[in-house]
């Protein structure tokens, strides 16, 4: 149970009732998050143009790569929620299941290419606040990727940490999207 209820369904406008019936045919229920951010309705568009707008076709980040980075950022900041709606779309996507386990631990596995860890390491260094972002690791970015897609790769970091922190800090549960149960060690 999230830390503040969700408002009764007939008290959202209209717009949000008919986005709500949207995820209820898609996921089966409606998302936990959507309904708390719905309680101010124009963050809650905001929220959902900015996640759209990453997720768009055109970005210069691959789908999975995306995912990776946000199951790896949720995981960082124990959300439960977002480990479970990442996950799910991660699967999604195609990246096997022993990839998503070694994930907490990529920096010993030999699944990821170096693309993938160093987009990894990025999201960590952000995410950590002990860690940070330096200037070599801002460096092998460069060498990387284009500038456009580390301003993206950057922002995507940036709005997954968002979400996690708002989700985890309201105590939002799994809604049980994923095939497999969280790893609680994580």
């Amino acid at each position: 149970m999230p830390a503040i209820p969700p408002k009764s369904f007939d008290q959202y406008p209209w717009w949000m009732r008919f986005l709500f019936r949207r995820q209820k045919r898609t996921y089966g229920e409606v998302l936990t998050p959507s309904l708390l951010w719905g309680r101010s309705p124009k963050v809650f568009a905001t929220f959902g143009l900015l996640y759209a707008a990453f997720e768009r076709r055109s970005s210069p980040l691959p789908p999975a790569l995306r995912s990776l980075v946000m199951v790896r950022v949720s995981q960082i900041n124990h959300c439960a929620f977002c480990i479970d709606m990442n996950s799910a779309t991660l699967l999604k996507r195609g990246i096997p299941l022993s990839k998503l386990e070694a994930l907490p631990n990529w920096r010993a596995s030999n699944l990821f290419s170096d693309e993938e860890r160093l987009a990894l390491e990025y999201a960590e260094s952000m995410t950590t606040p002990t860690l940070g972002v330096g200037e070599e690791l801002r460096g092998r970015l460069k060498n990387r990727f284009s500038e456009d897609a580390i301003v993206e790769l950057t922002g995507l970091i940036a709005f997954q940490n968002m979400s996690a922190k708002f989700n985890a800090a309201l105590a939002i549960p799994p809604q049980g999207l994923c095939i497999i149960p969280p790893n609680p060690n994580i």
